[in-house]
C-alpha cells in the first residue's frame, strides 16, 4: 500500500510539473500601447465633460429638446458638436450618426423621439468587426415622469458619458485594426430605449459586434453602506445567452458552458488587463447579467446576440441615485458633481480604455472552436483559422475556477489544420478554450468550446 501511495504522489508531482509548463506557454506581449493610453485618461477632462452636462439643468429624455442651454437636446447637441471636434483634430476619423427612433410605454405615455449620438472610428484591416462603448445622457429625479425639475445626473449617468468622451478623445489619435464606436444614449431611465436603437441599428448596419461596453454609474468610491473602495470595479456579465435555443441549453446543462458565454469571457479578459495594466484597479467579476431586479442598455445588445457587459462603481450610494436634490435629516441627497470621485472614476475609464485598445488591435475571437476526448486520457480542440492569426492559445482552468490558468501556445500553420491535443489532460476535469493572437502579441477574449461561448 505504502509503494501505492508513492506511485500516485509521483504522478502527481508529474502532473503538476506538466500544468506549470503548460501555464508559461508562450509569454503574453508587453504592448507599449496599452500602457499609453492609460496614461492619456485625466480626471480633468472627466470633470469637464460632467461639468457640462450638469449645467444643462436637467437630461431627461422627456426634457426640451430646443433649447441651447437646457434639456436633453441641449445635451445631444453638446455631446454631437464634441464628436465634430474631435473628428476634425485626427483627419475626419469620426463619422457621427444620430440614430432615433419614436417610442410609448408606461414611462413615456406620449410618443417621443429617442436619440443616441453616435461616433464611429473605422478600423484600418478589420472594419466590420466592432467594440463599443457606451454611456447613457438622460438623467432623472425621484418623480420618473418629472422632466422639468433640475436632474443633474452626475455620477448617473454623465460618469459614464465622461468615460465614452474620453475614450474618444485618447483612441482617435491612435489607429486600430477594428471599428470603434463611441455611444451616449438616451431613453435608458425611461425603458432602456437608447440601448433599444443603439443594438437595432448595429444589427441593420450587419456590424459584427464583438462587445459593448456599457458604462452606467462608474464616478462614486463611497458606498451608502460605509465602505470607501477606489480600488475595485464591478462587471457585470450574462452566464447563459439570452437566444440559447431549448436544444442548446439541454447539451449546455450536461456538458458545461453556463460560465462562459462571450460575455462573461470579455468580463474575464477585462479583469486580466487590470491585472497587468493598471494600478490599484481589481476588476470584481459579478456572474449576473445586472444588479438584481435592476437593468441597464446592455440588456438590448444581449437581447439580440449581442456580447455585451455591464461596467459599474463597487459600492453605490442610493441616496445619489434618482433622488430630488435636497437636505433631508442632516443627509444630502441628489446626484450632484461634489459626490463624483474623479480620481476613481480615471481609473474605470482606464479599464475601458485598455480593453476597447486590446481588442481593436487583437484578430477576431476564434470561429468553430470545438472539442473532443470522452473515454480518453487526451483532450482535442479544434477551431477555424482566423484572418490576422499569427496563432492561438488554447487555455483550461478547473471547473470551479473563476479564471483561465494554464495555456499552450500553437503557430498558425496554412499547410495544418487549427488544432492541438492536450496530453493527459483529461476532458472530464477541465473547462477549455482558444482564443486568437497577432503577430505583435494582441490576443482575443477566450472563446468557450460550441454553442455556450460561440460569438
Amino acid at each position: 500500500m505504502r509503494n501505492a501511495f508513492l506511485h500516485i504522489g509521483v504522478l502527481t508531482a508529474a502532473c503538476f510539473v506538466l500544468l506549470v509548463n503548460a501555464a508559461a506557454g508562450e509569454p503574453a506581449t508587453e504592448q507599449p500601447l496599452l500602457r499609453e493610453v492609460v496614461a492619456a485618461v485625466t480626471p480633468a477632462e472627466l470633470n469637464s465633460t460632467i461639468s457640462t452636462l450638469v449645467s444643462f439643468g436637467t437630461r431627461h429624455t422627456l426634457s426640451e429638446t430646443r433649447s441651447d442651454s437646457r434639456g436633453i437636446g441641449a445635451a445631444r447637441r453638446w455631446v454631437q458638436g464634441r464628436f465634430a471636434d474631435l473628428s476634425a483634430r485626427c483627419g475626419n476619423c469620426l463619422e457621427v450618426v444620430t440614430p432615433s427612433q419614436t417610442f410609448s410605454g408606461p414611462r413615456m405615455p406620449q410618443p417621443a423621439e429617442v436619440m443616441d449620438i453616435v461616433a464611429i472610428q473605422r478600423g484600418s484591416g478589420d472594419a466590420n468587426r466592432v467594440i463599443l462603448i457606451t454611456g447613457h445622457l438622460d438623467s432623472r429625479v425621484a418623480d420618473i415622469m418629472n422632466f422639468t425639475s433640475d436632474a443633474p445626473g452626475a455620477n448617473d449617468d454623465a460618469s459614464g458619458v465622461a468615460a465614452v468622451m474620453e475614450a474618444a478623445r485618447v483612441l482617435t489619435k491612435r489607429r486600430f485594426r477594428a471599428t470603434l464606436v463611441y455611444a451616449a444614449l438616451s431613453g435608458e431611465e425611461q425603458g432602456l430605449y437608447g440601448g433599444k436603437v443603439l443594438a437595432e441599428y448595429a444589427r441593420a448596419q450587419g456590424w459584427q459586434v464583438e462587445a459593448d461596453l456599457n458604462n452606467d454609474i462608474i464616478g462614486n468610491s463611497h458606498g451608502e453602506d460605509g465602505v470607501h473602495d477606489n480600488s475595485t470595479v464591478r462587471v457585470f456579465s450574462e452566464g447563459t445567452k439570452a437566444l440559447e435555443t431549448a436544444a442548446q441549453a439541454n447539451r449546455r446543462r450536461y456538458n458545461g458552458g453556463e460560465v462562459d458565454s462571450p460575455s462573461r469571457n470579455i468580463a474575464r479578459f477585462m479583469a486580466t488587463l487590470a491585472d497587468r495594466y493598471l494600478t490599484n484597479l481589481r476588476v470584481q467579476m459579478v456572474y449576473r447579467t445586472d444588479r438584481f431586479g435592476r437593468g441597464g442598455d446592455q440588456l438590448s445588445f444581449l437581447e439580440l446576440g449581442f456580447p455585451a457587459v455591464r461596467v459599474t462603481e463597487a459600492h453605490e450610494d442610493y441616496t445619489h441615485q434618482h433622488q430630488d436634490t435636497r437636505v433631508e435629516n442632516g443627509v444630502r441627497y441628489g446626484d450632484t458633481i461634489e459626490f463624483v470621485d474623479f480620481d476613481y472614476l480615471a481609473q474605470v475609464t482606464r479599464l475601458n480604455l485598455v480593453t476597447l485598445a486590446a481588442m481593436a488591435n487583437a484578430p477576431a475571437p476564434p470561429k468553430g472552436v470545438s472539442i473532443e476526448g470522452a473515454v480518453t486520457p487526451n483532450t482535442t480542440l479544434r477551431w477555424q483559422a482566423q484572418p490576422g492569426a499569427a496563432g492561438y492559445r488554447v487555455w483550461w482552468r478547473a471547473t470551479t475556477d473563476p479564471q483561465w490558468k494554464y495555456s499552450r501556445y500553437v503557430a498558425a500553420d496554412a499547410a495544418q489544420p487549427a488544432r492541438l491535443t492536450l496530453e493527459n489532460v483529461v476532458i472530464d476535469d477541465w473547462f477549455f478554450g482558444v482564443s486568437a493572437v497577432s503577430a505583435d502579441g494582441y490576443e482575443s477574449p477566450v472563446v468557450f468550446p460550441g454553442d455556450p461561448g460561440a460569438y
